[in-house]
């Protein structure tokens, strides 16, 4: 086959192919499943062929109070190590076709013997057969995020979705709450029964867990809408999405300055945002002073808190750790503190600060300096 034919019939099974939608939270409970339930009921009622082919309502009362009134393709029952479970039955939602199948976990391991060993690859089976599918999944789940999750966590999620089936999504939804709210959910016996709260209290649901998590969820909810823009648009009406970077010093009262300007002008371009810390060797571990590291910690937790991805790097090159952050996260504004130096500094610093200027203008990126 010619590349104009391959192209041609590509271009065909993606039209054929079932739209996608995948609600994200960053941990059980924040209500993904709800979310979905109530939007096939909206569906149905908008004479949409809806039908669930599996839900997990971990007998959450409200959950499971959704269910009543939406079609339920039956699961498939087996039996494993001597107990009898149940199981998408992938066939069963073909050969029916629906218009849209509620399809929930999508990291879920199936069970041995079933045709494929995950979820997410009956989805796909799924989507080429031409049916549309909303689906959920927890930001531990998320291959690429394997690493930080773990860190954050200490836990070792074995069950992970690919980044490409994200990538694959049409619409991607974060499902968000605060860190109080999920709390207080789970105190109320909403998420787990009582007899588990005080241990999950003691282990994932931490306050500063959980702030971490929502921050990879609403980052990894970002990505894809920045992806969607940039594959969506066309070639000459994309726009470079604004992405700012706060280059940091450990000047406390200046960094944490210029932190809380560049959230704000994030906020207002509802842009990523990163906030950079270039450790020289006279700021090594060994050589900085106690209050000065305790102040830098500070800074970037407060960072971490308004939104920003916090980079740390060694060198002892700052402006070239700067453009090579401004390249690899495609940062479209540097944001620094107005320089607060005595005559002496101004000589010996001036030419590093307009090698910088000199660079960032050859990138085509813009430099606020704040003051």
């Amino acid at each position: 086959m010619n590349q104009s034919a391959e192209h041609f019939l590509n271009l065909l099974r993606q039209s054929r192919r079932g739209k996608f939608k995948v609600y994200i939270g960053m941990s059980a409970g924040v209500g993904k499943s709800y979310r979905m339930l109530q939007e096939a009921h909206a569906l149905l009622r908008a004479g949409i062929d809806v039908k669930i082919g599996f839900i997990e309502t971990h007998n959450r009362a409200e959950t499971q109070a959704l269910v009543d009134g939406l079609p339920i393709i039956p699961r498939r029952r087996l039996f494993y190590k001597g107990r009898e479970l149940d199981e998408l039955d992938l066939q069963a939602v073909i050969n029916l076709h629906p218009e849209l199948v509620i399809v929930d976990e999508l990291a879920h391991t199936n069970i041995p013997g079933s045709k494929n060993e995950k979820r997410w690859q009956d989805v796909v089976e799924i989507l080429d057969a031409g049916i549309n599918v909303i689906s959920a999944v927890n930001i531990q789940h998320i291959e690429s995020l394997y690493q930080a999750v773990r860190t954050i966590t200490s836990i070792d999620v074995t069950e992970r979705v690919p980044d490409r089936i994200l990538q694959m999504a049409d619409e991607v939804v974060n499902i968000d709450l605060t860190a109080d709210e999920l709390i207080t959910r789970l105190k109320d016996g909403k998420i787990y029964d009582q007899a588990k709260v005080n241990t999950a209290l003691n282990n994932f649901f931490q306050p500063e867990r959980i702030l971490q998590l929502r921050e990879l969820a609403l980052r990894e909810v970002a990505t894809a809408v920045e992806r969607k823009i940039e594959t969506s648009l066309p070639t000459n009406s994309k726009a470079k999405p604004e992405r700012f970077l706060a280059a940091i010093s450990s000047n406390h009262e200046i960094a944490r300055h210029v932190i809380r300007k560049t959230a704000r002008l994030a906020a207002y371009y509802n842009s990523r945002w990163f906030v950079l810390y270039v450790q020289t060797p006279a700021e090594s571990s060994d050589r900085i002073k106690l209050d000065v590291q305790r102040h830098l910690i500070n800074n970037l937790k407060l960072a971490t808190e308004l939104g920003a991805e916090v980079i740390q790097v060694k060198s002892n090159n700052i402006v070239n750790s700067i453009m090579d952050e401004v390249e690899k996260r495609n940062v479209t504004t540097v944001c620094i503190g107005k320089p607060h130096l005595t005559l002496i500094q101004i000589i010996l610093r001036t030419s590093a600060f307009n090698q910088l200027l000199t660079k960032l203008s050859g990138s085509h990126t813009d430099l606020i300096i704040l003051s």
